[in-house]
């Protein structure tokens, strides 16, 4: 599953191919573009939406496991062969891909509303506000400097892969696999900023498939959401395992 988003959140640093001429271009945003950017963050709202449906259904019936993380990457392939004027169909498929997402994920929406709710309604706060940040922050800035970044987040991103596939073998301890939630939690903060930037630069070039953009932001913040429902989860585990000791001594 981690190894999913991640490798989802990195077609677009694997597909833009861009040259010096795009890196060196500073130019405003055009109100096409911005007209673009507010369709990809509706698309992308729903798509938010069909994912929590998603994992509502899991915490309801059980539904989410492997098949329909099997289903979530067909439906993701299946919506990139589709032609980009059929836009019903796409836009139908990717709202499939959301609600198919959303109950692979169940299982630790799950464990984190079983838990305490309230880190649930903390992670998917403290999410949506540090990607209203980075994604502002790669929206208003005048220059395209933050496209440098995709070598950068591509090395981390490869790293981060090897380190989970080392572990499928040789097994991590708690330490080793706390440092890959934290680690991929930066590199994909990283790709709120990059992928941003990338859209809007694809945009420019007259690239308006606000579907497939917004596929690459919705992998963005769920890898994010995910990571920090883990880093919550674990925190919030420790100090219950602390107050025990405290009781028990």
């Amino acid at each position: 599953m981690d190894a999913f988003y991640s490798t989802s959140s990195a077609y677009g640093a694997a597909a833009s191919g861009w040259g010096y001429d795009s890196l060196k271009n500073f130019r405003q945003i055009s109100p096409a573009v911005q007209s673009h950017l507010k369709l990809v963050y509706l698309t992308l709202c729903v798509a938010l939406a069909a994912s929590a449906l998603g994992a509502y259904l899991h915490v309801a019936l059980n539904i989410g496991g492997m098949l329909t993380m099997l289903g979530c990457v067909g439906s993701i392939a299946w919506m990139f062969a589709v032609p980009v004027y059929e836009e019903r169909k796409r836009f139908g498929l990717l709202l499939a891909a959301a609600l198919l997402e959303g109950a692979s994920v169940g299982p630790l929406i799950k464990l984190a509303v079983d838990f305490d709710p309230s880190i649930l309604v903390t992670a998917f706060v403290g999410t949506a506000i540090a990607f209203g940040c980075f994604t502002c922050a790669a929206i208003v800035a005048k220059r395209r400097e933050y496209l440098y970044l995709g070598g950068l987040l591509s090395s981390g991103l490869s790293i981060l892969l090897w380190l989970q596939f080392a572990a499928s073998i040789f097994g991590h301890s708690t330490g080793s696999f706390m440092f890959e939630v934290y680690f991929g939690l930066l590199i994909f903060l990283g790709y709120m900023v990059y992928d941003t930037q990338e859209i809007i630069e694809r945009a420019h070039h007259g690239d308006m498939d606000y579907i497939k953009h917004a596929l690459t932001l919705f992998t963005d913040f769920v890898a994010v959401l995910v990571r920090i429902l883990v880093i919550m989860l674990k925190n919030a585990s420790d100090k219950s395992e602390e107050k025990k000791r405290k009781k028990r001594s």
